[in-house]
């Protein structure tokens, strides 16, 4: 019965209206929905969807609370691996991890596992539910650098085992990317994100704000002076990358880093606060990951008319569809099978527009997606006002080039294995600053392996 009831749709603001505000595009299950959603699920003996999340999350088990009413016990459920639930539930590519594993959705759609994970955990918060409590203390000292999806995993699953951690971020505000990175109107700060990293401030975590590790101290203090047994790196990747071609210099060319930054952190969206951010009457976003669809749909609603260059087909977008989706609702107009050459600029030193070629693809490289091909004799140019560069990021090369002992790969991202074991002796990492910039779950599930990892560590000399 349950494979025969359609997937329950979740309603949106309309694109007209969204495309001129930074309020939440989607709105999410009431009760009824999520109800009816939930009994599509088939309740596998072995789960597939388990084994696809990064975290573990036991969704059949919380699915059927939500099918038996009793929603803080689903709540509970998710809350044993994952204090992230409101986050999770709107940013994670479920397509092609849990969703994506989902038996339904061989012959159909499949459960909205997204969708209720974010009912549970913002039905949590509306109702103040206490979903994690201080563990007594082992005696053993954990510190923990940047307050990402990564660092927040790894201190939460520490803390439950009793450890005393500190979380030591650079930025005024705890979050990382889910602070600076990911916009408003797809990840609330206020409503969601803060509480969640109230809940493992909850579990006795201390996180010190406006700390630079390698410049305000360095992890051998951390680990000599400061008494801290074991490091867990989480610093993410918040080194942007530029195509090197002429042009790059002039003034409107930035970084989509710094553009959300500003944005999102330095409330430009917000018109209580003067935040310095220009975009003229016309952007053009060089990218087509999530990043990209991010600073291009920012664009778009700080009044710009708004393009996405990329020099790939449609197909081969790296973003998830639903921001695809999500962008061409809202008027952004997308020139695939383009890519720049040239950053156009006046006598003055502003941008003015950005010279392209047409491109066709060619034979599948390593990654097996085909390569683009560049179209002789195909040059046009775009005008523009401010070319944002959303090409990835890779992590910065500070706290490796002040700790000894601590290697990194030709990307430039740490040395480290399957558990996050570093070169250097007690020291782990995980997340963007491991893999470069990659999802919030995957960084999470980083944190999580690391935890035990550390947690063995410890217990081990002990």
């Amino acid at each position: 019965m349950a494979n025969k009831i359609p997937r329950v749709p979740v309603r949106e603001q309309d694109p007209k209206v969204r495309a001129a505000n930074f309020d939440e595009v989607c709105y999410g299950y009431n009760m009824e929905e999520a109800s009816l959603e939930a009994t599509r699920c088939l309740g596998c003996k072995k789960p597939r969807c388990v084994e696809a999340c990064p975290v573990s999350v036991r969704i059949p088990d919380f699915i059927r609370c939500i099918v038996e009413g009793d929603i803080a016990a689903a709540a509970k459920t998710i809350a044993q691996d994952s204090l992230l639930p409101s986050v999770c539930g709107r940013v994670c590519p479920q397509e092609t991890q849990c969703e994506g594993a989902c038996i339904l959705g061989v012959k159909g759609e499949p459960v909205a596992i997204g969708k209720l994970e974010r009912f549970v955990g913002d039905w949590g918060r509306e109702h103040r539910l206490t979903l994690a409590e201080p563990a007594p203390r082992n005696g053993h000292k954990v510190a923990v650098i940047g307050s990402g999806p990564a660092g927040l995993a790894c201190a939460a699953d520490l803390a439950k085992l009793g450890y005393e951690v500190t979380v030591f971020e650079v930025l005024h505000r705890p979050g990382g990317v889910l602070q600076y990175g990911i916009p408003e109107f797809r990840l609330p700060k206020k409503e969601v994100v803060e509480p969640e990293v109230e809940n493992v401030r909850r579990l006795g975590v201390k996180i010190e704000t406006d700390v630079v590790v390698g410049r305000t101290l360095t992890i051998d203090q951390l680990m000599d002076e400061e008494g801290f047994e074991a490091v867990f790196i989480g610093s993410g990747a918040g080194l942007p990358r530029f195509m090197g071609i002429p042009g790059e210099n002039l003034n409107g060319v930035v970084s989509a880093n710094e553009f959300l930054t500003r944005t999102n952190l330095m409330h430009a969206y917000d018109q209580q606060y003067d935040t310095p951010i220009y975009t003229g009457d016309r952007v053009v976003v060089v990218g087509g990951g999530n990043v990209a669809m991010d600073a291009v749909r920012t664009a778009r609603r700080l009044g710009a008319e708004s393009s996405i260059v990329y020099r790939r087909s449609e197909a081969e977008l790296p973003a998830r569809r639903e921001e695809v989706h999500h962008a061409k609702e809202e008027g952004i107009d997308f020139r695939m099978l383009t890519n720049p050459v040239e950053v156009l600029g006046d006598e003055r030193g502003w941008v003015t527009g950005v010279r392209c070629v047409r491109m066709e693809l060619g034979e599948p490289d390593a990654s097996g997606r085909r390569s683009p091909v560049e179209i002789p004799g195909s040059e046009f140019d775009m005008p523009c006002d401010v070319v944002i560069m959303a090409l990835g990021t890779s992590p910065n090369p500070l706290i490796a080039a002040t700790t000894p002992g601590l290697e990194v790969n030709r990307r430039g991202c740490l040395e480290a294995s399957p558990d996050g074991a570093t070169t250097r002796e007690g020291v782990f990492a995980g997340g963007d600053a491991v893999t470069g910039a990659a999802t919030v779950i995957l960084a999470m599930g980083a944190g999580r392996k690391a935890a035990a990892a550390i947690d063995n560590y410890i217990q081990s000399k002990a």
